[in-house]
């Protein structure tokens, strides 16, 4: 099946349209992973009409599953929210987010890195991508640099960037990043997850990243690179051995 079809982004007033919604789009999905959801975030949702409010129209099977999944579960929420379920809620944001009871961590090396651990290879690479616009995680041993709600964040600064090398950067970033790892989180946290709300989140979160890689394949005039490519690209280079090196007369002092 191929990519859905988007409005036509030749003109720039509409590529400036997408891009501002996406980094819209991009970070409240950033806020609803960084904390968890209270009467004010639910509130501001529902006027908002989340998720259908979204400036970024998803057209996949996938995305519109999402979508429809978390409007009804939008739909049910109550004003102010029932003590019970904002003690389920806090309970799911905690497992999924804080103690990993769900082991669907938000981070990508837990994910990527051969034994599973944190703080890998993994983050040393998102943190390059930084580095290379200037920008630094906050506080990388509080939330590392590879954290879902920064990687995001940092998605939507990219496309909200005039630096002509943002948009490609987006989507290499896409590609050997957020979309290497958060479609199996995805899978997990909805799979293991008490509610509704946070499945629906972390299955909107994978289908709008998929689906905006797309559009910029569009955009860039370039297709996308298949999961095999990408892993190829990302496997560490052997080292070159170093060779012994041999006494040459005259080369250098000698004793």
């Amino acid at each position: 099946m191929g990519a859905p079809e988007h409005e036509p982004l030749g003109d720039p007033a509409a590529l400036r349209a997408l891009r501002a919604a996406a980094v819209d789009d991009l970070a409240l999905i950033a806020r609803l992973h960084h904390a968890e959801l209270d009467d004010t975030t639910l509130d501001a949702l529902r006027q908002t009409q989340f998720p259908h409010g979204l400036g970024f129209r998803l057209r996949s099977l996938h995305g519109q599953q999402a979508l429809a999944h978390l409007a009804a579960v939008m739909a049910d929420f109550s004003m102010p929210m029932e003590v019970g379920l904002r003690d389920e809620l806090a309970a799911d944001y905690a497992a999924i987010y804080l103690t990993y009871g769900y082991q669907a961590s938000p981070c990508e090396s837990v994910w990527l890195d051969e034994e599973n651990l944190g703080m890998q290879a993994p983050m040393f690479q998102v943190r390059e991508f930084y580095r290379f616009f200037d920008l630094v995680a906050e506080d990388w041993r509080r939330r590392s640099d590879d954290h879902l709600v920064l990687e995001l964040q940092f998605l939507a600064w990219l496309l909200g960037s005039t630096n002509p090398q943002a948009l490609p950067e987006a989507a290499r970033f896409l590609d050997e990043h957020l979309l290497r790892w958060v479609p199996q989180f995805a899978r997990r946290v909805a799979t293991r997850c008490a509610t509704p709300f946070y499945a629906g989140l972390a299955t909107l979160t994978a289908a709008y990243c998929d689906e905006l890689r797309d559009v910029l394949a569009q955009v860039l005039e370039s297709p996308r690179p298949s999961a095999e490519a990408v892993e190829a690209r990302m496997k560490p280079r052997p080292q070159a051995q170093a060779v012994p090196m041999t006494y040459m007369p005259g080369a250098a002092p000698s004793w």
